[in-house]
């Protein structure tokens, strides 16, 4: 059992030690997961966004059993019908154009690497990301990040440029999307300008922010993006961590937008947390510039056999289970529960925004009231990403997830917000 007052031989992330108040998982099923207590959650966050096929899916344990008894490991350059297999599926996923995959083993590595092939690509150092922004944990990864993850470790890498974000509910610029000449993305190209002609080696962008409040853009902003960057020879790339495999209601965020990007980067939702694999998808346009020259990039786990199991099961499991498709049904009903609760609380009614299974509400309210939410929460069995410093509980329920649990699970949100904040 875990007690409040136990002391671990480990760290706890993101937090101060003294203030971790950790639960004892022991297993799951579908939504939920359960606890050495007895408790049985409602994971309404699949964990850190990685959840998407649920918990204990037989299938990927089965897969993940069936390559450590044929190859539980291998070298960087070995090759294996499972790591063939899979980057093969992530080509065609990604769609015409795409012709090479870069492996990791997370989300921050991908990203580390997809910089490190833009910058050998261009012959330029700066990169360009948002300030509501999250890219990883890593140094390269967290310069490139624009929120309060990054401050602790300033300076960080050279090179970094950060602009304002696709923030329609408080735009940067003082528009309304009525007024607004989408200068989100416009002002970006001016921004690559005043950096120097051309010094831009590639911008980096998450198709919707989901860590920093789900920032849905406006329907014009990758493709005027996309221009900018053609205009200044940069590179675009689209951080598709939490976003890909579904979690908006397609395979790919940027999928929801007329765009091409010359770089993808995945990871948390291609082996749905049942192993730590991560993945760069590149466009011919960029892949071809190594065929004479080295990729100048590698790792020891590279494309670990029984990570590329995992995952390429996983990706069978979305189309043979109709999880894109859940996502995209469930989606409204998500937003449309989450906005009744909005109509519940006090104040100024709580902005709600979301794509497919990633809804937000964001509301003004002291902390204290934010970590009374929290405890509510817990108390209902109820899992979801809570953020008093930013005001947001974000809803990204497993893409397996049934429309009456999750109904079930947002009204007891409901009940545990109108306690925390009051009701209207």
């Amino acid at each position: 059992m875990v007690g409040p007052r136990m002391e671990y031989p480990f760290f706890f992330t993101w937090t101060a030690q003294q203030a971790a108040k950790p639960v004892e998982m022991t297993g799951g099923e579908g939504a939920w997961f359960f606890t050495s207590d007895g408790g049985r959650w409602l994971d309404l966050g699949s964990l850190s966004y990685q959840v998407n096929v649920g918990h204990g899916n037989r299938r990927i344990v089965e897969a993940i059993k069936r390559q450590a008894d044929a190859l539980c490991l291998s070298s960087p350059s070995a090759v294996f019908p499972a790591k063939v297999a899979l980057a093969e599926k992530l080509l065609a996923m990604a769609g015409p154009g795409y012709s090479k995959v870069f492996f990791t083993l997370s989300g921050a590595e991908s990203n580390e690497n997809a910089m490190k092939i833009a910058r050998q690509v261009s012959g330029r150092y700066k990169m360009m990301s948002r300030y509501r922004s999250y890219h990883g944990a890593s140094l390269g990864a967290l310069s490139l990040t624009g929120d309060w993850r990054r401050v602790p470790f300033e300076p960080g890498i050279a090179g970094v440029v950060h602009v304002p974000d696709c923030y329609c509910d408080r735009c940067p610029f003082g528009k309304t999307l009525d007024t607004c000449q989408r200068e989100c993305a416009t002002h970006l190209g001016e921004v690559m300008r005043l950096e120097g002609p051309r010094s831009i080696a590639a911008v980096i962008l998450e198709p919707v922010p989901g860590a920093n409040g789900v920032l849905v853009p406006p329907p014009e902003y990758w493709p005027l993006v996309r221009k900018a960057c053609d205009e200044e020879g940069a590179l675009l790339i689209a951080d598709e961590v939490l976003t890909g495999f579904g979690r908006t209601g397609k395979p790919f965020g940027f999928q929801h937008w007329d765009v091409t990007p010359d770089i993808i980067t995945v990871a948390k939702g291609l082996a749905s947390g049942y192993a730590t694999i991560g993945a760069v998808i590149v466009h011919e346009r960029v892949a071809k510039h190594f065929d004479a020259q080295v990729l100048a990039c590698g790792l020891t786990y590279y494309a670990h056999p029984v990570a590329c199991a995992a995952a390429l099961e996983t990706l069978a499991v979305y189309e043979d289970e109709g999880l894109y498709d859940n996502a995209t049904r469930l989606g409204p009903v998500l937003r449309r529960e989450v906005e009744a609760v909005a109509a519940r609380l006090p104040g100024a009614r709580p902005m709600v925004r979301g794509l497919g299974l990633l809804v937000a509400l964001e509301l003004e309210a002291p902390i204290e009231r934010w970590a009374r939410l929290s405890k509510e929460l817990a108390a209902r069995r109820l899992s979801l990403h809570v953020d008093g410093k930013r005001g947001t509980a974000i809803f990204a329920p497993p893409l397996c997830i049934g429309e009456s649990e999750m109904v079930a699970g947002v009204r007891a949100f409901g009940d545990a917000a109108a306690l925390a904040f009051g009701e209207a």
